[in-house]
């Protein structure tokens, strides 16, 4: 194992060795922060995908209530221009087995390349930058998902220097033990612990443990101990082969559509989607996905249906609820209910849909 800490100061974004993988995309997609469809800012109790997409918010026996940023803020002499920032909104005593913590999943068939369950499966990388203005010991927690027996490798960090971004490398070798599933469910976890409950300390590991819990260290700080600390990350890199902070491949930067279009595998944001009155008080929504989402979606809204719906030529009418028809990877159709007009004009629905299909 080698784990290794550089403080931002000058040179490249990563390092300047090969990769093993030259003309491969990235295995980590928006690891630079520049997509977030749903939002800049999100103040939250719940977990799920706040902001930045890819990035999940994850609480277990506690609550996490927490502002969740976009930020202009990365590190100096980089390429990277964006992170992903979390404040505490309220202070939590972190104990038994309560977890918080951000987590970014990856397919079974994405990581086919790190060669899981063969004999001599090579090693991995993992590399970030991160900032806090709480130094201490953080930990970042590598899982099998998805089939029985999942392990674990475990690492422990340091934040030297408060609201410095710093970069941190760990290396690995794959589990000979465990085949990953060869599919679109989650594979693999990467998991940035910001609390942890003494029930889930276990010591710092390279060797592949049985277990599919969350852990961390017992040094693991409790960054929920104050509503004056901030936590940011960007530069998600993960990379097949074993490397140092200076040996690391340079990261894969993508331009902002390449990037937001691999993003959508997971979720859309559909607006101002045409349809038309099919019976009674009762509008139908066609909508194509492109690109294709990794399994047939769910839709969302939180905004209020409100004269969210126009019958074109005719008036504003207010749909009672929004329901989903059917969904496909590439289609997806949607009811809008309560409508008072029996016309069959078209409408145009006006309100921003969420499609959903995250890990």
């Amino acid at each position: 194992h080698m784990a290794f800490s550089k403080i931002a100061s000058g040179g490249v974004d990563g390092g300047v060795g090969d990769s093993l993988r030259p003309n491969a995309k990235s295995l980590i997609i928006n690891g630079s922060m520049a997509v977030a469809q749903r939002s800049t800012s999100v103040s939250t109790t719940a977990g799920g995908y706040k902001t930045v997409d890819r990035l999940q918010f994850n609480t277990s026996s506690t609550t996490g209530n927490a502002t969740f940023t976009q930020e202009n803020d990365a590190p100096s002499n980089t390429a990277f221009r964006k992170s992903m920032k979390i404040t505490p909104n309220a202070t939590e005593t972190v104990d038994a087995s309560k977890n918080i913590l951000f987590t970014y999943a990856i397919e079974g068939q994405d990581v086919q390349v790190l060669q899981h369950g063969s004999a001599s499966p090579p090693k991995a990388t993992l590399s970030f930058w991160v900032k806090s203005s709480k130094t201490g010991a953080y930990c970042v927690q590598v899982k099998e998902e998805s089939i029985s027996n999942e392990s674990y490798v475990l690492f422990e960090y340091t934040i030297s220097q408060a609201n410095t971004w710093e970069q941190k490398v760990f290396s690995w070798t794959g589990n000979s033990a465990h085949t990953l599933n060869n599919d679109n469910a989650m594979g693999m976890r990467l998991c940035f612990h910001l609390a942890s409950g003494s029930d889930d300390h276990r010591s710092a590991t390279t060797s592949w443990v049985d277990d599919s819990s969350y852990r961390t260290t017992a040094n693991q700080v409790n960054f929920f101990d104050s509503t004056s600390n901030t936590w940011y990350i960007t530069g998600i890199q993960l990379e097949v082969g074993e490397f140092t902070s200076s040996t690391l491949p340079d990261f894969q930067h993508e331009d902002f559509g390449d990037n937001l279009i691999r993003c959508q595998r997971y979720f859309q944001t559909l607006d101002n989607q045409s349809g038309q009155m099919y019976s009674s008080g009762t509008g139908r929504i066609h909508s194509t996905l492109s690109p294709r989402m990794r399994t047939s979606p769910s839709q969302s809204t939180s905004a209020s249906y409100t004269n969210a719906i126009e019958d074109v030529g005719v008036a504003n009418l207010s749909p009672s609820s929004i329901s989903l028809a059917s969904s496909s990877t590439d289609h997806i159709a949607f009811n809008a209910g309560g409508l008072s007009s029996t016309t069959r004009n078209m409408i145009l629905l006006k309100i921003k849909m969420e499609i959903n299909s995250e890990l």
